[in-house]
């Protein structure tokens, strides 16, 4: 079996020394990047080659590669890299690791030429003056074998690992049986499909799964990907599998079943068990969150590279999964960043539980790693309902004028991270400010969206973030200030403008803060938005990118909906699983006579009151209550406390942090007695777990419709001209309603053993197109 590695990924596995130092310094984009190769090409003789495509061979392992330039009447071979600001910006691992490919590239070209010496040269150009830093080395061809043999053996003995593994794995994995019993109801009809669109030759393929609670569906997602897992030879089989969550929730039930799965190979006699790695978010695996991440600050950051191969060998000898403690018991014990190990650890990984983000972000961690190293990758997405809206914020950007306003303020100083008074970042600031004014001078009311992002804002926007990048080139800034914060802000925000399209709303928001009695009001300032609509545009390179994406849901309903808005092909399959559940598990109970309409919400107080009390006499025990916000809620649970004082009642509030929330749900015992009241699409109404008599039934006193206002109607616009003016109205507020809807409902049976009681209270109830969007096994009669 032969290896094939390029040489810039060898020298990112083996040629990395010293300090993980994350401080930003502005890098060239990769157009500038390029145009710089380019100048600094076109300054050399007539002679000068370059692009040269370079191949060598050791053992079973080929590197090949493009050298950027060679002088052959210099003898001398160039590796160029553009840069920023100051040279001593260039981070130290950075060098190391240009060093390493010039290296390489030196003794791919003195075996190609049959050289015996070479000059050696790092070339690096500063975009900002384009002033050239040149410093070269003199190495014998020998030298240069040598330091290759040395990166090509640690790399190698990496391959042979893991290719060991991977022919270990995909023998256990082709000899695994189901780890239970026997499949639920639906649950072998949802693996075939999971299967056979893994295992189809052509990448890209997608797959819809709606499933019910009870079904299984994380097992029954996970299962038959990894059966599909093995190939016939190398181009065969996938090499990944990424499990994507929206919620931390999720992380708990995929690690449970991948456990499962490793149980039954433990079980089945097999030596090799699965790699399962948890990602966790940086703020959770911090264990300095007060320091900023480089040597001079975090002890974890400093010398990371030299001890990193040290605890990547000792992570592999950890019985998986790796997660959150394991990898923190790991990271300390060799004193490295867990958080960083984890993301070193990917490559090394077989499955792969993080979030969304990681994937589908604009600066997505395993996107990136996919796109670099070629690897098949299969992705599960878990509750893909989540997807829309956690998308949408993904792709879209806010700039508040008051960040602007601290931005200017932090550089009224004499000095302030060498920025002046009179400074250019100053006086781009300033510029920006007063564009920013002559949009808010020319708006008339409080929201208004536009059909471009104006022009002057887009220039003036460029040249502060340009101008700012060129100074904290000079002189970084550090993390939280504030005109740091704000150019991140506007990078972002730029970036997205120059994407926008018909899938995105450009809109400005006055903002006129209400303020206590005698405080100083601040300047009437306004918000600007880029606001994603249709993420699908930005999603559909995701797909292309894997070869099996299986989105799965007990809500996907309707197809169309998601598959348009989500961006996946033409082509995607679609199922739902069947239920294990029958109608008379579950009481469905139409209210009719009550409306939650906004200008009906007082006249349905009594009434829903009243409702919840005789559901309660007639079967005590323990019920959620759903309501379309806090101040419904507060109103209905005034109304119960007068008419029904015997009925015991708790309530969410606003900003409840973990603890208020596991508080909330412990009073749901086996043994409780109560109801529950909740705002629906919250964190009570989906995700949440209360089998048997900890839940019996619950009412949903709204249809869940998004709140009509400027936004929302706007973003119906923007549906109805991209999808057909029939859409606009169901996919901005039927669709995402009824979801909310279901999820809540679903609460309440969570098993084949478990009975209960629904309650819809709203006339639109009794609607056919409302009717259709609930489940095809519910029986719905009157309340």
């Amino acid at each position: 079996m032969t290896y094939t590695v390029a040489v810039r990924a060898l020298c990112e596995f083996t040629a990395r020394t010293g300090d993980l130092d994350l401080r930003y310094t502005p890098a060239p984009s990769a157009l500038e990047g390029m145009q710089g190769h380019a100048l600094v090409q076109s300054r050399r003789g007539k002679a000068y080659e370059t692009e040269i495509a370079l191949a060598g061979q050791y053992e079973d392992m080929k590197v090949r590669g493009r050298a950027d330039g060679f002088d052959p009447q210099a003898g001398q071979l160039e590796e160029i890299k553009t840069y920023r600001g100051k040279i001593e910006s260039v981070r130290e691992h950075h060098r190391a690791l240009h060093w390493a490919q010039a290296r390489i590239y030196a003794h791919l070209m003195c075996q190609t030429r049959g050289l015996v010496q070479l000059r050696v040269a790092l070339v690096y150009f500063n975009i900002g003056t384009g002033e050239e830093t040149v410093l070269v080395e003199t190495h014998e061809a020998a030298e240069l074998q040598a330091f290759f043999e040395s990166q090509c053996a640690r790399f190698l003995d990496w391959a042979r690992s893991e290719a060991a593994h991977r022919v270990q794995r995909d023998a256990a994995l082709t000899d695994l049986r189901f780890p239970m019993e026997r499949f639920r109801a639906g649950q072998r009809e949802l693996a075939v499909a999971v299967y056979r669109c893994a295992r189809s030759e052509a990448a890209g393929q997608c797959l819809m799964a709606q499933a019910p609670t009870g079904i299984g569906k994380t097992l029954g997602t996970i299962f038959p990907l990894l059966k599909a897992a093995p190939g016939q030879d190398e181009n065969q089989g996938i090499d990944k599998l990424f499990f994507l969550t929206a919620k931390g929730t999720g992380h708990a039930l995929a690690l449970q079943a991948l456990g499962t799965v490793n149980a039954q190979l433990d079980k089945q006699g097999q030596s090799c068990r699965l790699r399962v790695l948890d990602v966790q978010a940086r703020d959770k695996a911090c264990e300095y969150p007060e320091n900023a991440c480089h040597g001079e600050s975090c002890p974890l950051a400093q010398g990371f590279y030299d001890r990193l191969p040290a605890a990547r060998a000792a992570a592999l000898e950890h019985a998986p999964p790796w997660n959150a403690p394991a990898l923190r018991e790991v990271a300390l014990k060799h004193q490295v960043c867990p958080y960083y190990l984890a993301q070193e650890l990917v490559r090394w990984s077989d499955v792969v539980v993080a979030d969304y983000n990681y994937f589908y972000d604009t600066s997505a961690m395993l996107y990136a790693l996919t796109q670099a190293q070629q690897w098949k990758v299969g992705v599960l997405v878990d509750e893909a309902h989540n997807l829309l809206e956690r998308a949408r914020r993904m792709y879209t950007a806010e700039l508040s004028q008051y960040a602007l306003a601290d931005a200017r303020k932090a550089c009224k100083g004499s000095v302030h991270v060498g920025v002046t008074v009179d400074s250019p970042v100053r006086k781009a600031l300033d510029r920006l400010h007063r564009v920013w004014n002559t949009l808010n001078q020319a708006q008339e009311e409080d929201f208004k969206t536009y059909e471009v992002v104006p022009a002057a804002l887009q220039g003036a926007l460029q040249r502060a973030v340009s101008t700012i990048a060129d100074a904290q080139a000079d002189r970084p800034m550090l993390p939280g200030d504030a005109v740091l914060r704000f150019y991140w802000d506007a990078q972002h925000f730029l970036a997205l403008a120059e994407e926008f399209g018909s899938h995105a709303l450009f809109d400005l928001s006055m903002s006129r803060p209400e303020l206590a009695e005698g405080v100083r009001p601040r300047m009437v300032a306004s918000i600007l938005c880029i606001r994603n609509v249709i993420p699908a545009p930005y999603l559909q390179e995701r797909h292309a990118a894997a070869h099996a994406t299986v989105l799965f849901s007990g809500t996907l309903s309707p197809s169309h909906f998601y598959k348009d808005t989500l961006g996946l092909p033409e082509e995607t399959r679609w199922i739902e699983a069947e239920s294990p559940f029958q109608a008379e598990q579950l009481a469905v109970r139409v209210a009719a006579h009550i409306s939650t309409r906004y200008r009906d919400r007082e006249r349905s107080l009594k009434p829903i009151a009243d409702l919840v009390a005789e559901q309660y006499a007639r079967q005590p025990g323990n019920y959620l209550c759903f309501f379309s916000s806090f101040d419904y809620l507060q109103r209905v649970a005034e109304s119960v406390r007068q008419a029904h004082p015997q009925l015991p009642i708790w309530l969410q509030t606003p900003s409840m942090d973990d603890e208020s929330r596991a508080a909330f749900l412990m009073r749901f015992t086996e043994e409780g007695q109560g109801v529950g009241f909740a705002v629906l699409g919250g964190a009570f109404s989906e995700g949440v777990d209360l089998p048997g008599q900890r839940l019996i039934g619950a009412f949903v006193a709204t249809l869940g419709l998004p709140q009509v206002n400027p936004i929302n109607e706007k973003m119906k616009q923007v549906m109805d001209g991209y999808f057909g003016k029939d859409k606009g109205y169901d996919y901005t507020y039927l669709y995402p309603g009824l979801r909310k809807v279901v999820q809540a409902a679903g609460r309440v049976i969570r098993s084949e053993e478990d009975r209960g009681a629904v309650f819809l209270i709203d006339d639109r109830y009794r609607r056919r197109e409302v009717r259709a969007l609930l489940p095809s096994w519910w029986q719905v009669g009157r309340a």
